[in-house]
């Protein structure tokens, strides 16, 4: 696997070696670049010489005098000349290559190597770099001059390589010492940042691994000035924050689900013991049943909605959603709960206004309204009235259920949807309660992408408000409202 430190660590090797290219190519191209300008300049003296030649051919003539003047010159005074750096020498050549006129400051060569005159010959222009006595470097340029097809003579241009080595070496050590500075801070740049870069994490991962279960209530601390960092710690201890809550709603969930769980238990056991006592009477044996009975289907109805919360709280939510129209569903439910609603002498009102459909999954959906439904349907007393109000309204489909029933005392309210929370009056109304029922709605409209909300007033009833998000596609206006019961 790989790590922060090695990617660091391979950039700056590219960035090294990128530099290291660069350097090249720069070198290579000052050379050519240098080597085209010598180049040109003899290409320009050469031509220039031609035409003075063309125009004023009785300078030839003046040849003889700086000959005769030349060879008084002794060998190793010839070799102790140097060709200067910063002059020009033009010699001409006849065309078979013997020396007939040179400039003053050019050295004699009394001809032209066999070899090199038959290329001039051939190619008619030819350059080439030759060593001079003192053991610079120079570069040669030979242009045969013709005339009716026939060479009449060689022209050369001479000019010393030395400011051209002295550029190139000038060059050469100055991306030396370029290169190697930018290298080393570049390498020493990259160790600092990766110092910088690894230091917090290393510490954010030292505590948080020695962090167990004992100490979800202690928060990582990170000292550093840069925001990245500090908004990663924020990060982690977001985490733990969630983390921390869910574990306690988990293990509140526990003890209360055992705490629950225990008393049906304890009354079965309790029976069986009684029972077994001593011989009973079959009425006796079947009112022992019953009641065992009674406590089995207990547990039923509490094992049920917490299969149900199981699979809200796993990793893969049980809601599938899908393009769905609320106004049947709910009228679906309003037809099964008439009938119910009528043997307990409570009115059953659906107001409805065309909405648009919603995402959302029937099944959950229906679970949900049942839920609520059947809350007011049994803390609202006879005579009452059950309305379900349907609308569309700021991008949401809103699912209001009101009763005219007990009411919740304000200081209920904020525990509703905790799980088996219940109050003390829904205790005595329905001892059979589990306390379940309202958090398993906030699951299935958390798990749509909605929410639930009430409102209540003690001896005047309640409202619990469905809200589903309306598809951005689907939002419509509405028109006027219809009554159905």
């Amino acid at each position: 696997m790989n790590s922060l430190r090695s990617l660091i660590s391979r950039s700056a090797l590219i960035l090294m070696g990128g530099l290291l290219f660069f350097s090249v190519l720069v070198y290579l191209a000052s050379e050519a670049l240098l080597h085209r300008f010598v180049d040109g300049r003899l290409l320009a003296l050469a031509e220039t010489l031609a035409e003075l030649v063309e125009h004023h051919p009785d300078i030839l003539s003046q040849s003889g005098k700086d000959l005769a003047r030349t060879s008084k010159v002794s060998p190793n005074e010839n070799a102790q000349r140097e060709l200067p750096g910063v002059l020009h020498a033009l010699r001409v050549f006849s065309s078979d290559g013997q020396l007939i006129w040179k400039s003053p400051n050019a050295l004699i060569q009394s001809s032209i190597p066999s070899h090199l005159l038959q290329r001039v010959l051939i190619q008619r222009t030819v350059y080439e770099t030759i060593d001079s006595p003192d053991g610079m470097p120079a570069r040669h340029l030979f242009i045969a001059s013709a005339r009716e097809g026939q060479v009449q003579y060689i022209l050369q241009a001479e000019t010393s390589l030395l400011h051209h080595q002295t550029a190139l070496s000038d060059l050469i050590l100055l991306l030396s010492l370029g290169s190697g500075t930018t290298l080393l801070v570049t390498w020493f740049g990259s160790l600092w940042l990766t110092q910088k870069v690894l230091a917090p994490i290393e510490a954010l991962c030292t505590g948080a691994g020695t962090m167990s279960e004992a100490d979800l209530g202690k928060r990582l601390a990170l000292d550093s000035p840069y925001q990245e960092f500090r908004r990663l710690t924020q990060a982690v201890n977001a985490v733990l924050d969630q983390f921390q809550r869910r574990s306690e709603v988990q293990r509140n969930f526990c003890e209360i689900a055992a705490h629950e769980m225990k008393t049906p238990l304890t009354t079965l056991r309790g029976n069986l013991e009684v029972a077994l006592l001593k011989a009973r009477t079959t009425e006796e044996y079947h009112e022992v049943l019953l009641n065992n009975l009674e406590q089995v289907e207990r547990l039923i109805a509490l094992i049920r909605p917490l299969l149900t919360l199981a699979k809200f709280t796993s990793n893969k939510s049980p809601v599938r959603l899908t393009q769905l129209d609320v106004e049947p569903l709910i009228q679906e439910l309003v037809d099964q709960l008439t009938l119910l609603a009528d043997d307990r002498h409570i009115a059953l009102l659906f107001e409805s206004t065309p909405v648009p459909s919603v995402l959302g999954d029937a099944q959950w959906l229906k679970q949900a309204l049942i839920n609520l439904l059947d809350n007011a349907l049994r803390y609202t007393p006879s005579g009452g009235t059950v309305t379900i109000r349907l609308q569309s309204a700021n991008q949401e489909v809103s699912i209001a259920v009101e009763d005219t029933g007990h009411g919740i005392e304000p200081e209920h309210i904020p525990h509703l949807f905790e799980r088996f929370y219940r109050t003390d009056w829904a205790r005595l109304k329905d001892a059979a309660g589990t306390g379940l029922g309202l958090p398993i709605v906030k699951e299935i409209m958390e798990a749509h992408g909605g929410a639930i909300s009430v409102t209540s007033q003690a001896g005047e009833g309640s409202v619990f408000t469905l809200r589903l998000p309306i598809p951005s596609h689907q939002a419509r206006t509405v028109p006027a409202s219809t009554v159905s019961q």
